[in-house]
């Protein structure tokens, strides 16, 4: 498993943005984002779904430009 550059990009006060390796699943996407940023709600983080408003059309999982193998996912408390 990578984990390597695994990092936090965007933190905002209830959404975030993450870098993980494309084949890790939503568990560990969720646990990584709680782990680095807890968000002091109940549900802790979640995962921006396919067809909120807003990712503005863009897909849950957007390919990193900086690095092969690597997605963007938004997240929020």
């Amino acid at each position: 498993m990578k984990t390597q550059h695994v990092e936090v990009t965007r933190r905002g006060m209830l959404d975030m943005q993450v870098c993980v390796p494309e084949d890790w699943t939503d568990e560990q996407v969720v646990s990584f984002a709680n782990g680095q940023n807890p968000p002091g709600t109940l549900e802790g983080w979640g995962i921006r779904r396919e067809g909120d408003k807003y990712l503005n059309g863009d897909s849950e999982r957007n390919s990193c430009s900086d690095r092969a193998g690597f997605v963007h996912i938004m997240l929020d408390a």
